[in-house]
């Protein structure tokens, strides 16, 4: 394979790499995003918990059935049933992100070797073009000593 075709597919290679990495930082956001709502939501219910109990707390001092308390009870179970279920979910959400971290962290070191190989590709093609003017400029030199030294001896162009 020649130097240009392997710096060419080493280019390719770099620019799927970038692409997938790409993908798995708007996966994070995405994530990241999701775990926000997901907190959020679980926040939002808990409050709405707390109002209540209060609400209703105030509302059995003055007066209250047994029905009624049944109603708060059975309901007040179910909202922490959802506020359980919500926490599970905002877990589930944050081990998401940090799954999706990772595999960025991954995909970023992945863009870095690629890169780091391109280029070390890239210094020894420029330190191999170097060596053979190096010795193309020798070998003339060579050539116009042998020929000042021999007087009979013509240099051919």
């Amino acid at each position: 394979m020649s130097s240009s075709s392997n710096l060419q597919v080493l280019s390719i290679l770099l620019e799927r790499a970038e692409a997938e990495r790409d993908e798995g930082l708007r996966q994070l956001q995405d994530a990241q995003a999701r775990a926000q709502r997901a907190r959020a939501q679980h926040g939002d219910l808990a409050q709405y918990r707390n109002d209540y109990q209060l609400r209703w707390s105030q509302q059995f001092a003055r007066q209250g059935t047994m029905d009624i308390v049944g109603c708060y009870q059975n309901f007040g179970m179910r909202l922490n049933d959802a506020i359980t279920s919500q926490s599970h979910i905002a877990e589930f959400a944050d081990q998401r992100v940090q799954n999706a971290r990772e595999q960025l962290q991954a995909l970023e070191m992945r863009v870095a070797s690629v890169r780091k190989l391109l280029e070390r590709r890239r210094l020894e093609i420029s330190r191999s073009a170097q060596r053979q003017e190096q010795k193309a400029t020798d070998e003339q030199a060579s050539r116009a000593a042998y020929a000042g030294a021999n007087p009979f001896v013509r240099l051919s162009a």
